[in-house]
């Protein structure tokens, strides 16, 4: 068989490897912005037009295609003008290392499985926990943040259990705020909570759980009969990039004997930061920690983490099969503390980042991008047009087109079709959300290579383009002299 990767076809897979970094490479030395710029309808034409119940037409003739379809007219996270979302460009040793993982084909879950691969990732973990203050510390590499949000519901869940038996799922209540990540939400209804479970805690102007409003909330917990089952605080939120305040917030969940989990899927970067890590002080009072790699680290997706403080709690989480991981078994098996169980080996991109970078250049290029945002928004602080409209931690701008004059009704209409004629010129691709209630445009910088100035290009295109939408959507009367 000619067309599975083994001993005899190792030279045609070197052929076909050579072809597609030479087509990939191509594409990244020609390509001038980060889209293509096709519609909708144009890019679904494409993909339907495929047909995938024909013949084999050959692995070099599907590789030209998966470059003509998917490459040509991907989203290009390496490209100065996208500002949009959570997305970083790549370490070169990741991207090395992903090649070696889907060739291997390696599977995470049992010892007998992976070998070098489950002490690899144990390492990378013990390597994180240490990072975070946890040195009992114990853990598993998931898919993202999404993941890890739910282990950790879950593991608070079990352990409120174990700790109050008799305890029904309705009785149970988890504390956020309305700008923690949607996943808590999700967690909340996949672990069977009720759906009042997740309480919201008020925040301050920026957006940060308030510790004196979380003890008042814990104490109306208690009045109402029900039980905190946990508290989750976000070190990173994901529009404005702030960090809740961790220390005090950890007071107050020992005071009340709640389990404390922080979602840091976005500023994780600080855990190597050579500037800012005092932002995440508090942190080693967790009980479990949300990290995601693929986003302050320049990994590839997917490459996440979900942490605890005492490793012995995942215990609550195993469950044993005996043609797999049987209890008795003298080898690690991380299927054991995992909700998964084929796993891809993605600690192994981290582990060759590590190795090739070391951690402290990790944090210069982190801390790169959050002096980006620190110019951006002293270049917006000022500007005529474009209103600054919030402050941040990491590296996000919130930001809108509102020249003096302008009402709020008309500068609230002005984000979506600006941002939808940014993408579809293919020049620029930037984010929208809403901000107390009104939307606003939002760049996530996430490229330490960006440079002010691209910014600054992106910037002027976002005032072109609103200001020529503005002037198309005025009345006759009101342009006519």
């Amino acid at each position: 068989m000619t067309e599975l990767l083994h001993a005899a076809t190792a030279d045609d897979y070197v052929a076909t490897m050579r072809a597609t970094v030479d087509a990939v490479a191509h594409r990244f030395r020609t390509t001038t912005r980060p889209f293509s710029g096709a519609s909708l309808e144009h890019l679904q034409e494409l993909v339907d037009a495929v047909d995938l119940d024909g013949p084999g037409q050959g692995t070099a003739a599907a590789v030209r295609e998966v470059d003509e379809l998917v490459v040509r007219h991907a989203v290009w996270y390496h490209d100065p003008a996208y500002l949009a979302h959570l997305n970083c460009p790549v370490a070169l040793p990741a991207v090395a290392a992903e090649a070696v993982l889907a060739a291997v084909n390696t599977s995470v879950d049992t010892y007998d499985q992976s070998g070098i691969g489950t002490l690899v990732e144990r390492r990378l973990v013990a390597w994180t926990a240490g990072r975070l203050g946890f040195p009992a510390g114990g853990g598993v590499f998931t898919s993202g943040g999404t993941q890890s949000n739910l282990q950790g519901v879950l593991l608070a869940r079990e352990h409120a259990r174990a700790d109050v038996p008799g305890l029904r799922a309705e009785d149970l209540v988890v504390l956020a705020t309305a700008s923690s990540h949607f996943s808590v939400q999700t967690a909340a209804r996949l672990v069977g909570l009720a759906p009042d479970a997740v309480r919201l805690v008020p925040t301050d102007e920026d957006g940060r759980m308030r510790a004196d409003a979380l003890a008042i909330a814990l104490r109306h917990v208690e009045r109402d009969g029900r039980h905190a089952m946990a508290v989750v605080a976000t070190a990173g939120t994901t529009d404005r990039g702030c960090v809740d305040p961790l220390a005090a917030i950890a007071d107050v969940c020992d005071a009340h004997d709640v389990w404390l989990h922080v979602d840091a899927a976005y500023g994780c970067g600080l855990l190597v930061s050579p500037t800012r890590r005092h932002l995440l002080d508090g942190v080693e009072r967790a009980r479990s920690v949300t990290v995601d790699f693929h986003k302050a680290f320049f990994q590839p997706v997917s490459s996440s983490a979900f942490v605890v403080r005492h490793a012995a709690d995942l215990r609550l989480l195993a469950h044993h099969h005996d043609y797999l991981n049987p209890e008795d078994a003298d080898e690690p098996n991380q299927v054991d503390v995992s909700l998964q169980t084929t796993r891809r080996f993605d600690a192994l991109k981290l582990w060759t980042t590590l190795r090739a970078l070391g951690p402290d250049r990790l944090g210069e290029l982190w801390d790169a991008t959050i002096d980006l945002a620190v110019g951006v928004h002293a270049l917006l602080a000022d500007d005529p047009d474009l209103r600054l409209l919030a402050r941040t931690d990491l590296s996000t701008v919130l930001f809108r087109y509102q020249p003096d004059g302008l009402d709020d009704a008309r500068a609230d209409a002005m984000v979506a079709p600006v941002r939808r004629a940014l993408l579809a010129s293919g020049r620029a691709v930037v984010a929208r959300t809403v901000l107390d209630g009104r939307p606003c445009l939002k760049l996530t910088l996430l490229d330490p290579t960006t440079a002010l100035a691209d910014v600054r290009h992106v910037l002027e295109l976002v005032r072109r383009t609103a200001a020529d939408t503005l002037a198309d959507a005025q009345p006759l009367a009101e342009v006519t002299p």
